[in-house]
C-alpha cells in the first residue's frame, strides 16, 4: 500500500482500489499498529455522564475518509467504523453476539435473549414483554444521549433460514418496504460504494465481519397519520459474519452532505435523521434465528415524541410480521439462495482473504 501526499491530503492506492482520507494539519493521521498501512487509528470511547452519550462522532469534518461510489465523479464520506459499531454493540447485545461471535444459546432452537448481559449504565423501560409471542420485547430510553428523542429497541425469534440479505431487503427495496410500510414513498440506494474493499480495509480486515453491501441511500415518506412527509439521507451496510448472523445497519449523514440529496424528488421536506439505526440476526438453529432491531430517528418538526413514538413502534412491528411470514412461505427459495451466496464468498477475491 502505498501514499503520497499533496498539501493535507492522503491518497492511499490498495491493488488498484483508490480511497481518499482528508484531515487537519492540527490532527495528522497516526498509523495504526496492527496495520501493514498507513490509516486512521479509530478509537471507541464511551465514558457515562450525567447524560449517558457517546464522546466521539461518527463523522468528523475535519478528518475524513472518502471513497469513490459507482456514479463517476461522486465520493462519500466513511464513518469511523469503531465508533459506529461502538454505538451499536452498546445499545444491542445481540450485535454485540454477532460480532464477537460468542454465542450462548444452550440448544438449538434456545433464544440468545434468554441469558442475554445487559449494559447496566442504560436504563432500558420496558413497554412490552411478551416471551412466547413475535415480537418478545419493546424498549425504550427516552432522551438518549440528550438528542431530544428516544431510542427504541424490540426483539423478536423468527422461523426460517437466518438470511439477512433478504431480512434488510424489506428496509431497502421499495416493493418490500410497502408491504409493511404505510408511510414510504420512495426509498433506494443512491450512491453504492464502487469498491467494498476499501470498506473492509477500514473496518479492520473482518474485525465487523464481511461487509456485502455498502452505500448512501435516501428515503421519502408521505403523510401518515398525526406525520407529515419526511426525508433521509442515510449511509446504510450489511456486515455478514461466519456463523450465519448478520448486522444491518445505517446513520443519517451529515448537514455537510447534503449536495447528496436528490433534485428529482421535488421540493425539500422536513427531515428526519436516524442517529443510530441496526438490525441484528443471529441463527438459533438451522431453520430458527433471533432479531434485534435498534433505531433512534428524530423525525423532526415539532411533534412531541408521545404522538410520534407509538406510531414508530408500531410500524417496526410491521417489519416484524412481514418478516416472519415472508421467511415462513419462502424457507426452500431462502435456504438455496443462502447456499448460492456462501459460494459466491468462497470464490470472493476479497481482501479479507489476502495475507
Amino acid at each position: 500500500c502505498s501514499a503520497t501526499s499533496t498539501r493535507p491530503n492522503l491518497i492511499f492506492s490498495l491493488k488498484h482500489r483508490n480511497f481518499k482520507v482528508l484531515y487537519s494539519p492540527r490532527h495528522p493521521i497516526k498509523p495504526h499498529k496492527k496495520m501493514k498501512f498507513s490509516t486512521t487509528a479509530l478509537l471507541l470511547i464511551v465514558l457515562p455522564a450525567g447524560v449517558w452519550g457517546f464522546s466521539s462522532p461518527i463523522f468528523e469534518s475535519t478528518k475524513t475518509v472518502m471513497a469513490p461510489t459507482k456514479t463517476q465523479g461522486v465520493e462519500i464520506e466513511l464513518p469511523d467504523f469503531d465508533e459506529l459499531f461502538g454505538r451499536i454493540q452498546s445499545v444491542s447485545p445481540l450485535a454485540k453476539i454477532a460480532i464477537e461471535q460468542t454465542k450462548r444459546v444452550a440448544e438449538e432452537g434456545a433464544s440468545h435473549f434468554d441469558s442475554i448481559e445487559e449494559d447496566e449504565s442504560l436504563k432500558w423501560t420496558t413497554l412490552e414483554s411478551k416471551p412466547n409471542a413475535l415480537i418478545t420485547q419493546v424498549d425504550k430510553i427516552d432522551n438518549f444521549q440528550n438528542l431530544n428523542c428516544p431510542i427504541l429497541r424490540l426483539r423478536g425469534k423468527i422461523k426460517g433460514p437466518c438470511h439477512g440479505t433478504a431480512f434488510a431487503n424489506f428496509t431497502m427495496h421499495l416493493d418490500e418496504r410497502k408491504k409493511w410500510d404505510p408511510a414510504i414513498q420512495t426509498v433506494y440506494e443512491a450512491y453504492p460504494i464502487q469498491d467494498l474493499d476499501v470498506a473492509n480495509v477500514l473496518m479492520g480486515f473482518g474485525k465487523y465481519g464481511d461487509c456485502s453491501r455498502l452505500g448512501v441511500g435516501y428515503c421519502r415518506t408521505k403523510s401518515y397519520l398525526a406525520v407529515s412527509g419526511r426525508e433521509q439521507l442515510t449511509l446504510c451496510g450489511i456486515q455478514n459474519f461466519q456463523d450465519g448472523s448478520c448486522v444491518i445497519w445505517g446513520t443519517e449523514m451529515e448537514e455537510w452532505h447534503n449536495h447528496l440529496l436528490p433534485h428529482d424528488q421535488g421540493d425539500r421536506t422536513t427531515r428526519s435523521k436516524s442517529h443510530l439505526f441496526s438490525t441484528t440476526l443471529v441463527p438459533t438453529g438451522p431453520d430458527s434465528f433471533d432479531v434485534e432491531y435498534a433505531l433512534q430517528i428524530d423525525v423532526g418538526g415539532k411533534l412531541p415524541n408521545w404522538v410520534t413514538t407509538p406510531i414508530l413502534v408500531e410500524t417496526i412491528k410491521g417489519l416484524f410480521r412481514h418478516g416472519s411470514q415472508h421467511f415462513d412461505k419462502e424457507q426452500d427459495n431462502l435456504r438455496a439462495d443462502l447456499e448460492r451466496m456462501d459460494h459466491q464468498m468462497e470464490e470472493r477475491n476479497s481482501i479479507l482473504m489476502t495475507p
